[in-house]
């Protein structure tokens, strides 16, 4: 989200929830009912930091925020 344009997203990592995806349908695919299969938790999370909306809406983002971030967008 935080590319395109919102100052700051957090969510699980795509690669995270694609291996979660593919374990489920693994299963599924070897004959167990859909009720039956445990749901992945995912376990790891990103957290990115959009700077070009932060200059525009006349923000300062806290130097320790920045330093926490997965990726951070000039």
């Amino acid at each position: 989200m935080a590319e395109s344009g919102c100052l700051v997203s957090c969510g699980i990592r795509i690669s995270d929830a694609c291996t979660i995806a593919g374990a489920l349908t693994n299963e599924m695919s070897k004959g167990a009912p859909a009720g039956d299969t445990l749901a992945g938790q995912p376990t790891q999370f990103e957290l990115v930091i959009n700077m070009k909306t932060a200059k525009t809406l006349g923000l300062a983002v806290p130097p320790l925020l920045l330093a926490t971030a997965d990726a951070v967008i000039e």
